[in-house]
């Protein structure tokens, strides 16, 4: 397992919602003349997709290389199908991760970009609109869904370049040349320099050499916070080590504050539910949004350190599959990031832990049990690895 490198100078735009996010990404892909490498699990087919698609094709044209993947499982198989038949006539280069799980059951969740080597984009945003549901796009959410997602120039962008570029080229046909020379390229030492502003990190996460890296860049992060502590993320169901991570800074003083999504799954509440008494008792302040989709995985500690990225705070994103997240050491783009979780957390409600002691005794049995069928499921699957 590697350690984050952290590299200066550095320009990173945070970009609220698709409605800022989809046209950046759509202006680069018009003023692209060369390469662009495109990421993403959900390649959705509503106007939004279509608009990224169509850019992607006007580039082809213009003789632009376009390299597409998206998730067989994210995108779904009939939609893939689409795509490889209209990318293929345009001229773009498009693999769909592992169908039909040949690969084994670890999905591709990240959500990355890099355009002519000069632009990155990378957060929790889908190729899908804002205003529909990702499980089922004829259902239309009351308000945009609320996610992140940043523009990256600098240094950083030659390193998610080379993840995209070597994930790219793992999926295909290579010979033992050409992988022995991936090897040492990915395997050799870059400078950095962690000295000049904005200073940034890509965290990944793999079943290669990077399985706890986005877990440890949130637990050193929680270790060394002095004040404060704010998460937002949809899923909650993370390891025994993330868990007394949060507890811990609550303990020790630091106003450590939860905001998850709730209403998409009604079993993956029931689990998040199950950890709620312990981490209140140890002074977590946890906040239920509900006022539409949070699909958005950020947090701020302390004002200087920010994430965002593709990784839940469950099994799946931080032991299973591959992930993708950025670290920025600045102060000024953590305070953004931190007034828009605080308007979320605004939004939404507040968890008080006398609500658990009116909970009938058949929830508390029931949440029990979906927690030990998860736990179960995700050691089965990880060999074990997810109780960490």
């Amino acid at each position: 397992m590697r350690s984050v490198s952290f590299v200066g100078q550095n320009d990173i735009q945070l970009l609220y919602c698709g409605a800022e996010y989809f046209p950046a990404l759509i202006e680069a892909f018009d003023a692209a003349k060369s390469e662009i490498y495109l990421e993403t699990y959900i390649f959705a087919a509503d106007e939004t997709a279509d608009a990224v698609k169509a850019a992607l094709v006007r580039a082809a044209q213009r003789g632009v290389i376009v390299n597409v993947m998206t998730d067989w499982v994210g995108t779904g198989n009939a939609q893939s199908k689409v795509l490889q038949r209209d990318f293929q006539a345009a001229g773009v280069a498009y693999r769909s991760f592992n169908p039909w799980f040949v690969r084994g059951i670890a999905r591709m969740h990240r959500k990355l970009c890099v355009v002519d080597r000069v632009a990155a984009f990378l957060g929790g945003l889908n190729i899908v609109d804002d205003m529909r549901n990702d499980d089922d796009p004829r259902i239309l959410l009351p308000a945009p869904r609320w996610d992140f997602g940043v523009r990256i120039s600098g240094p950083l962008v030659a390193s998610i370049h080379w993840e995209m570029a070597v994930h790219w080229v793992r999926l295909g046909n290579l010979s033992w040349r050409t992988r022995w020379a991936t090897y040492r390229e990915q395997h050799r030492r870059r400078p950095t320099d962690a000295r000049v502003a904005m200073v940034a990190g890509l965290v990944v996460r793999d079943n290669l050499h990077n399985r706890r890296t986005i877990q440890n860049a949130y637990l050193k992060a929680l270790g060394g916070a002095r004040e404060s502590a704010m998460l937002a993320n949809p899923y909650f169901a993370p390891g025994r080590k993330l868990r007394k991570g949060l507890s811990s800074a609550a303990l020790r003083g630091v106003d450590v504050t939860l905001l998850l999504g709730v209403g998409q799954y009604r079993f993956q509440d029931v689990i998040a539910r199950s950890f709620y008494p312990k981490l209140l008792k140890c002074g977590v302040k946890i906040v239920e949004y509900r006022k539409t989709q949070l699909h958005g995985k950020v947090a701020v500690v302390d004002d200087n350190w920010a994430t965002i990225g593709s990784s839940n705070y469950d099994g799946f994103s931080l032991f299973v599959n591959q992930e993708a997240n950025v670290v920025v050491l600045d102060a000024d783009f953590a305070k953004k990031l931190r007034a828009h979780i605080e308007h979320g957390v605004a939004d939404g409600v507040p968890v008080d832990l006398s609500e658990f002691d009116k909970i009938p005794l058949y929830k508390r049995i029931f949440y029990r049990f979906a927690y030990q069928v998860y736990k179960s499921m995700l050691r089965l699957i990880t060999w074990g690895k997810s109780a960490e």
